[in-house]
C-alpha cells in the first residue's frame, strides 16, 4: 500500500467556493492535482493507493483508491468530490468518518490523528517518508516499504509540522535536484516504486 499525505495550509474547510475559481480557494487546484497524481493512471485507477488531505488542521479528507469512482483527470470533477466531502462534515462524528461518494471519506482530524489512523491503516512495515527538497537524494537510498509520503502543499512545513514528523521518526528524501511542485513530487515518487521492482505493490 502507498500512502500519501498532503497538509493543505490553505485549503477550504467550507464547501461554499466556486469551482470556476480554484486557485482563489486556498489553492484548491494544486490539492486537486496531487489527487488525480496519486491515484490515476491512463486508463485506470492505482487501486494500491491511498491519499490524505489536511485542510486547516482539523478536516482530513481521504481518497481510497481501491473504492473510489468518478474520479476524472480534471481538476473541477476533482474539486467537486472535494466539495461534496465539505459538505458531509457536519455528519463526522468525533474521528468516525463520513463517506460522501464511493471512495471519499472525510473526518474532524488534525494532522496528529491522520498520522496515527495512517499508520493504523496500514501495516507493520509502513516507512514515513517526508518529501522535502533539502533532504537525501532518494537515489542513495532503498525504496521504502510500504511508504506513507508527507508533503505540503504550495507553502513550506511549518516549524511544527517539521518537528512531530521528527518524532515520528520521518525519513527525508529528496526526489530531484530541482524543486517540484507537489503533484510533479507524487508522480516522481510513484515512478520510484515503480521502477525499483516492488511487484507487491
Amino acid at each position: 500500500m502507498r500512502q500519501f499525505l498532503v497538509l493543505a495550509h490553505d485549503g477550504p474547510t467550507d464547501p461554499d467556493f466556486s469551482l470556476e475559481d480554484l486557485p482563489g480557494a486556498g489553492r484548491l487546484d494544486v490539492l486537486c492535482r496531487c489527487v488525480t497524481s496519486a491515484l490515476l493512471l491512463s486508463h485506470g485507477i492505482r487501486e494500491d493507493t491511498r491519499v490524505r488531505l489536511v485542510l486547516g488542521n482539523s478536516c482530513s479528507i481521504r481518497f481510497e483508491g481501491s473504492e473510489l469512482r468518478r474520479l476524472n483527470p480534471d481538476e473541477r470533477s476533482t474539486a467537486a468530490l472535494i466539495r461534496g466531502a465539505l459538505e458531509e462534515y457536519e455528519e463526522a462524528i468525533g474521528h468516525v468518518d463520513a463517506e460522501s461518494s464511493p471512495g471519499v471519506f472525510v473526518s474532524r482530524r488534525g494532522i496528529v490523528e491522520v498520522l496515527e489512523e495512517m499508520e493504523s491503516r496500514g501495516s507493520r512495515e509502513n516507512t514515513l517518508v517526508t518529501l522535502h527538497e533539502e533532504a537525501t537524494p532518494a537515489t542513495d537510498l532503498d525504496p521504502p516499504t510500504d511508504p506513507i509520503f508527507v508533503l505540503s502543499d504550495h507553502r513550506n512545513f511549518t516549524a511544527e509540522e517539521s518537528e512531530l514528523l521528527a518524532e515520528k521518526g520521518d525519513e527525508r528524501v529528496r526526489l530531484s535536484p530541482q524543486k517540484l511542485h507537489a503533484n510533479h513530487a507524487i508522480t516522481v515518487a510513484h515512478n520510484y516504486l515503480d521502477t525499483a521492482g516492488f511487484e507487491r505493490y
